[in-house]
């Protein structure tokens, strides 16, 4: 059985490689009209209760760090304290769980044109390059 094709199938490594440029440059210019923001700051809101206080109660990120400081104070003083390194774990995954919530994107203005690019590249790229892959009838 010859491997003449990609992925050792009878589809064509010229469509492998095609496929795969169009799927890469669409997805390249797909990810570059997409901004990144964020609203992280120190008197930002990073957890509400409504269930305490009427819904008037929530967590911001400053407040966040002072457990985060008690617990490096006490892994410091005693690294075998348990509550230390649970309050200093605990802090810096709230901390990272409330960055990571508070990341917005935002698909810059483009024209239809354009858009339309970049999905028949996305798209097309994928489609030629799952064609490759498969078997072709025998003539």
């Amino acid at each position: 059985m010859a491997m003449n094709g990609a992925g050792g199938s009878s589809g064509g490594i010229g469509q492998f490689f095609i496929g795969l440029a169009m799927m890469c440059g669409g997805g390249y210019l797909l990810l570059q009209s997409i901004t990144v923001t964020h609203t992280f700051g120190m008197g930002m809101n990073l957890y509400r209760m409504p269930w305490v206080g009427g819904g008037h109660l929530s967590i911001t990120s400053g407040m966040v760090l002072i457990p985060f400081i008690f617990g490096i104070g006490m892994v410091f003083y005693n690294s075998r304290n348990i509550l230390g390194w649970i309050l200093s774990c605990g802090s810096l995954i709230a901390l990272v769980l409330g960055v990571l919530a508070t990341v917005r994107f935002v698909m810059r203005a483009m024209s239809a044109f354009d858009l339309i690019v970049i999905l028949v590249l996305a798209v097309g790229g994928l489609g030629l390059f799952l064609r490759s892959l498969r078997e072709l009838p025998s003539e």
